[in-house]
């Protein structure tokens, strides 16, 4: 008879805390800075606004500014042609426009099994097709094939979607730098593991979005299966917030249960300032826990800049830290920096990413060393 674990209460409160508590925190300052004091004249009746005083974290980001750059301006201007004029110039177009034309035809045909479908809102279809590379010297070279994709069905009152592909990438954040092998392949030899890519890619299932427009938040809610046999249920809730002097809020918590893998519990956190046709500051950070991992919760913490020197472009530098909370234990296990640019390539569809990190390992007696990782994606 199969076993049901249970998560220990003490990483449960710790992964709530962490993950509510702040956005409960966070929430609370953005109410109270919004509301802005009001002083009264006392012979013109004229108002003014009484200023808040600034703390530490205003500061920080005119400390950056202040520094000398090398680096041009931002900018938005696109140096691929867009996809209508490229789409039926080359062999590869012409497969591209069949793919996303075939993906579109597919989601009409699905969302007509629902009812009768509206002509001027028609369903959709988008695939990510991503091949990431890994090397590092220790671990030597891993591809990993990864596809992603969602069917939007609106005769489902636009809530109702197919989600399917390599579910893991909807845990992470969308514009993560500083990417390492969180899953590597089972074989010290294996360059690409054909059994773990077709269990990484086999996840398909049926989400329910905002469900209920009384939460304060936004929900996703899927029923599906990964892996080949693992049933589960995933529930995610996030939620921005605008907060003063240029500052944003999200939070985002996510739990997952599956009859073979359990528990999985993730809460994503990330603290930007970001004006308007300025290099971006964040701050993103994770706490994990999950019955099939060995530490009882995982954290990981990355602290960067971000330019964009033209469209869908981004030129990313900063610190990463890493480690884990295990038997009372809390570690940190890996730091360093990292440097990683991500650009369109000849086509408005296709992306090249290259990360280079200098981590180190104390869990595998590394010192210092460099990894790197490639990511081609096309989009459809």
């Amino acid at each position: 008879m199969k076993t049901f674990h249970v998560i220990p209460y003490r990483q449960l409160f710790a992964l709530l805390t962490l993950g509510f508590g702040s956005v409960c925190i966070t929430h609370a300052e953005a109410t109270h800075t919004s509301s802005t004091q009001m002083v009264e004249g006392s012979s013109s009746g004229v108002q003014t606004e009484a200023t808040t005083d600034e703390n530490l974290l205003d500061q920080i980001p005119r400390w950056v500014d202040a520094t000398p750059t090398i680096f041009p301006e931002q900018s938005n201007q696109p140096i691929v042609p867009p996809t209508e004029q490229t789409e039926d110039q080359t062999w590869v177009d012409r497969k591209q426009k069949n793919i996303r034309n075939w993906a579109d035809r597919t989601s009409e045909k699905i969302d007509n099994w629902f009812g009768e479908v509206d002509p001027q809102k028609p369903a959709t279809a988008t695939i990510r097709v991503m091949v990431d590379n890994y090397w590092n010297e220790y671990d030597n070279f891993e591809i990993k094939p990864r596809i992603r994709g969602r069917i939007k069905l609106p005769t489902l009152e636009k809530r109702l979607s197919v989600v399917f592909g390599d579910d893991s990438l909807d845990n992470e954040f969308d514009n993560s730098p500083a990417n390492i092998n969180q899953n590597p392949n089972q074989g010290s030899n294996k360059k690409l593991d054909g059994k773990q890519t077709r269990d990484d890619n086999s996840s398909i299932a049926l989400r329910w979005s905002d469900f209920s427009k009384k939460l304060p938040f936004e929900t996703d809610a899927d029923l599906g299966i990964r892996s080949g046999d693992d049933i589960y249920v995933r529930l995610k809730a996030s939620r921005d917030w605008q907060l003063r002097n240029d500052f944003k809020f999200y939070a985002e918590q996510i739990y997952r249960y599956g009859i073979d893998s359990e528990n999985y519990l993730r809460t994503n956190l990330e603290l930007t300032h970001a004006r308007p046709n300025q290099p971006i500051l964040s701050n993103q950070f994770s706490l994990t826990y999950a019955d099939d991992q060995d530490d009882d919760l995982a954290w990981e913490n990355r602290t960067f800049r971000e330019h964009s020197f033209f469209a869908n472009n981004r030129f990313n530098y900063g610190i990463y830290t890493s480690g884990y909370y295990n038997d009372n234990d809390l570690r940190l296990n890996s730091w360093g920096p990292f440097v990683s640019w991500r650009q369109p390539v000849l086509r408005e569809w296709f992306f090249v990413q290259g990360d280079v990190n200098y981590f180190n390992d104390h869990r595998e007696d590394r010192n210092h060393f460099v990894s790197t990782f490639l990511r081609l994606e096309a989009l459809f």
